[in-house]
């Protein structure tokens, strides 16, 4: 996670960002950079955790849903403004990371992104090197953790950010919200209830997703927070196309499949984790 791989990133998102309104490919964008689309498309994956073409997919869905609730644009037009040629082709990519119809959605009015334009940190530290420090939040930590949501919407279908900022609060007032950085950047967050034994809200800034941030959050809630108790969390359905890599993560940390759910209209399933083993326990 060299700097120098982090600022081309940054140059390539910002060229996506600017051509929203294009039919944009991982050719076209290899082209107007300079890069083979095949050295691309590792980079960009390596470096945020989804592939180009996700990204941009979920991108222009995200603009599209915005034209849907807030401007009275024709659906032909909002799809072609998406980069796609026919309503249908829209219409069926929408339903399926969305859950509901390009109309199903107008008629809604609610609007929530599938991904918001991702922001990295041009000066990472070298994981092999990163302090995994994890402390409770504070009040001042809030405006971070606000910046840091923008960065893993994709994770939390429906999710509201006045709704959250106001969930924030009182977790971090009950000291049930903790946070992870790398120098001033938010890197990793979780809330969660004491009651219930639930991760509410667990989540990796893309640039960090690979190096171990999820399982020292659930290592030090099971060694300092839920000792001998099980952790339930709740995420995408098996098969679900809106998953960007929560559910295969969660599932390659230890949590089992429990009941299928639907949160805020959305279709989840729990998972859960069960307690930790002392050494010598047989179980």
């Amino acid at each position: 996670m060299n700097g120098h791989k982090v600022e081309n990133i940054a140059t390539v998102i910002s060229y996506i960002e600017a051509h929203l309104n294009e039919k944009l490919d991982l050719d076209t964008v290899a082209n107007a950079v300079c890069y083979s689309k095949y050295h691309l498309h590792r980079m960009f994956t390596d470096t945020v955790g989804i592939t180009l073409h996700d990204y941009i997919q979920r991108r222009q869905l995200t603009e599209a849903a915005k034209l849907l609730v807030f401007s009275e644009k024709p659906i032909i037009e909002i799809a072609l403004i998406a980069g796609y040629e026919s309503q249908q082709a829209f219409s069926s990519i929408f339903k399926t990371m969305y859950k509901q119809t390009p109309l199903e959605y107008r008629q809604n009015e609610v609007f929530y992104p599938l991904q918001l334009e991702f922001t990295l940190n041009k000066n990472p530290t070298a994981p092999n090197t990163m302090m995994q420090e994890i402390s409770y939040a504070t009040l001042a930590d809030i405006p971070d953790w606000m910046n840091f949501i923008t960065l893993v919407i994709d994770g939390f279908p429906c999710l509201d950010e006045n709704s959250h900022l106001e969930q924030v609060k009182q977790y971090v007032q009950w000291r049930q919200a903790l946070i992870m950085r790398d120098g001033s950047t938010i890197i990793g967050a979780a809330a969660f209830s004491y009651q219930t034994g639930s991760i509410d809200f667990l989540a990796v800034h893309p640039q960090y997703r690979h190096y171990g941030v999820a399982k020292a959050f659930l290592d030090f809630m099971m060694c300092n927070l839920f000792v001998g108790r099980e952790i339930s969390i709740t995420t995408f359905r098996e098969g679900d196309k809106a998953d960007t890599g929560q559910r295969e993560e969660y599932k390659r940390l230890g949590f089992a499949e429990s009941e299928l759910l639907t949160e805020f209209g959305y279709p989840t399933q729990r998972l859960i984790l069960p307690p930790k083993q002392e050494k010598g326990d047989n179980g």
